[in-house]
């Protein structure tokens, strides 16, 4: 009796695919786990090398800037170069400058390592995914992309308390440094595994497609100009020229969508493809992207310096504090893309209501309860409810963002909205800081309660802006389609070394 076989049934990976998965997983890890490790750390490294406010800002928001800049660039290069080396440099340099950050005796060493830490990190990250798509078929993708999933709810989980429990065992003068240096063992197991285990090959673009380096410039520049000013205005006073550069920067995003549409007419393979923006929904969807990152990754910068700077607790006790938001988030990231295959985008709905009103009750407390009475316990329940909202939000999102775009675009469109995501980082934290130390009239040695009132009152005033930004979230979220369909292209078998 003749057996039928089912076309759309593949043959089980080999065991060096899930090894070379680890491997990948290990560096992914890391770059999302400097994302948020970081917070805990700010207080500690303004005490240590005497920081200025806006040093603190550049730490996060630097980062964040970098790394979605180089997201495109990076995944173009390993398109065409194969993704094997871009993957491994970018994790040597993640390493190096993460040894840099760690060995840092200004404001100046700290926020150039920090920036080098987001490029690498956008070099290599983008890897990860193309990796996923070569090694695996079927529902084996789907279980690999999963788990990758899983790592993001891991990483947000662990990356505030990992960084408290550090400065609790080296110390609040030093044990900053340790933040840093934990990369260091993961970096360099990372570099070797990825030698031994990760497949060449995989380049399959056109070489003859120039890349859009003027675009990159073009971009960065702009960017940079409008973060120069929400970073530094406020404690410089909003000069003049934080105003040129404000205008500056807008209008050089007027030049850069010019460049895009002249460089695509000659033939060129566009930064951002102009004709994404064809559809009004994939528009609103990337505003979506940058709104809701700037809402909810501020807030660990708020409570971060709030409980620590403002109010005198240690970094662990800052670490416990965010716990209940990244542990909602691990645990119902875990199901999201299983709810979103049944509900649709009531999932992004529910998930950005939760956060709206999670990071609003925060806000209420942060502007009616004493000081003297904030404590975990009565922060808790609107932290783990906004976690549990980012949770249901953060996996299926850019799924249903490409959607809006046809499926020749995705891959494009999947770059792009990942950009603004980061971008969203960077500008939101730009925000939330100048908001918050806005508020901030005296130094603690000066009058103590008043300087704990005015930290508080500022990191109300930073939350109000988070609550606002989820609000615009939940409105933009129905742009969106109501259902996304499962696609599962076929991967070509990829030999190992």
């Amino acid at each position: 009796m003749t057996s039928i076989q089912n076309p759309g049934a593949f043959a089980p990976a080999p065991r060096k695919n899930w090894l070379a998965l680890t491997v990948l997983l290990a560096g992914f890890f890391m770059a999302l786990l400097d994302a948020t490790i970081v917070n805990v750390a700010l207080p500690s490294i303004r005490h240590s090398l005497n920081a200025t406010e806006s040093t603190l800002s550049w730490i996060i928001s630097g980062y964040a800037l970098t790394f979605g800049l180089a997201l495109i660039p990076a995944g173009r290069l390993g398109d065409r170069l194969g993704h094997k080396w871009v993957y491994i440099v970018g994790v040597a340099l993640f390493t190096l400058a993460s040894a840099y950050c760690g060995f840092a005796q200004n404001d100046f060493d700290i926020v150039v390592g920090r920036i080098l830490q987001g490029l690498a990190g956008g070099i290599f990250v983008p890897a990860v995914g193309s990796f996923i798509q070569l090694l695996f078929k079927g529902r084996e993708r789907g279980k690999a992309f999963a788990i990758m999933g899983s790592v993001i709810g891991v990483s947000s989980a662990l990356g505030q308390i990992t960084g408290g429990l550090l400065i609790q065992i080296f110390g609040e003068a030093e044990g900053w440094r340790w933040v840093f240096f934990v990369n260091l063992p993961i970096g360099i197991a990372t570099v070797l595994f990825a030698i031994r285990l990760l497949p060449s090959g995989g380049a399959h673009a056109d070489r003859t497609n120039r890349m859009d380096w003027l675009g990159v410039a073009i971009l960065s520049a702009s960017i940079s100009a409008i973060l120069i000013p929400l970073i530094q205005g406020q404690q410089d006073g909003w000069p003049l020229y934080t105003w040129i550069s404000l205008g500056a920067g807008v209008l050089g995003l007027v030049v850069f969508g010019a460049w895009q549409v002249a460089f695509t007419k000659r033939g060129g393979s566009a930064l951002v493809p102009p004709k994404l923006f064809k559809h009004a929904d994939f528009t609103f969807g990337t505003i979506l992207a940058l709104v809701y990152f700037a809402g909810f990754t501020s807030i660990f910068f708020t409570l971060s310096l709030l409980w620590q700077a403002g109010l005198q607790h240690t970094a662990l006790e800052s670490g416990l504090l965010t716990l209940p938001f990244a542990v909602g988030t691990a645990v119902f990231s875990s199901q999201s893309s299983k709810w979103a295959a049944k509900l649709g985008r009531t999932v992004l709905l529910i998930g950005a209501i939760a956060v709206a009103v999670g990071l609003g009750a925060t806000w209420l407390i942060l502007s009616n309860v004493v000081v003297s009475d904030l404590n975990t316990w009565i922060l808790l329940p609107g932290l783990l409810l906004a976690g549990a909202g980012n949770g249901c939000f953060l996996a299926p999102n850019v799924q249903f963002i490409v959607a809006t775009v046809e499926n020749a675009e995705a891959g494009s469109a999947s770059g792009v909205v990942q950009t603004m995501q980061r971008l969203g980082t960077a500008i939101g934290v730009a925000v939330v800081g100048s908001i918050l130390f806005n508020a901030v009239h005296v130094a603690p040695d000066q009058n103590m309660a008043l300087y704990e009132l005015q930290f508080a009152s500022g990191a109300a005033n930073g939350m109000l802006m988070s609550f606002l930004l989820a609000l615009a979230a939940v409105g933009l979220v129905f742009s969106l389609p109501k259902r996304v369909a499962q696609h599962g292209g076929v991967a070509a078998p990829v030999a190992s070394e």
